[in-house]
């Protein structure tokens, strides 16, 4: 056998664990995209200050740092996705069809294929909503 026949066969060992570790990176990266990104910073702005009757600086930090902090760190998962697709020859596509990008009228195309990165971050989104849920109707000690 000539030894650019076993090219193919190494490239397909090589790269599936680097792509199975780039969606988990993904899919981690987003959980701290909607969980700990502000967390984060609420906890941030609870050290700056001692009292229980805060001035308007804390809530600025966290108005303004969260939104460029998500921003910021959606630019890294998207760069994490763009690697993906490189890796795995994929130009950007996932065959799956997401329910809201289906036509109401037919069989018509949304414009915009489905990539890896939208699949982990609307999984994300749901285990976080769901881990928001239970905390909430479990520990949170609310009033309803």
């Amino acid at each position: 056998m000539a030894r650019g026949s076993f090219r193919p066969v190494i490239q397909t060992i090589v790269k599936r664990p680097i792509a199975l570790l780039l969606v988990l990176m993904m899919a981690v990266g987003s959980v701290i995209l909607w969980i700990g990104i502000p967390v984060g910073w609420v906890w941030v702005a609870s050290q700056t200050v001692k009292t229980s009757q805060p001035s308007l600086g804390p809530y600025l930090l966290v108005l303004f740092a969260v939104p460029i902090s998500m921003w910021v760190w959606g630019k890294l998962l998207f760069k994490l996705n763009g690697l993906y697709s490189r890796l795995t020859g994929q130009t950007y596509q996932v065959r799956a069809q997401l329910p809201w990008h289906k036509s109401m009228r037919g069989e018509r195309d949304s414009g915009r294929p489905t990539t890896v990165l939208d699949i982990v971050m609307v999984v994300s989104v749901s285990i976080a909503l769901t881990a928001f849920g239970i905390w909430f109707f479990t520990s949170a000690g609310s009033p309803i």
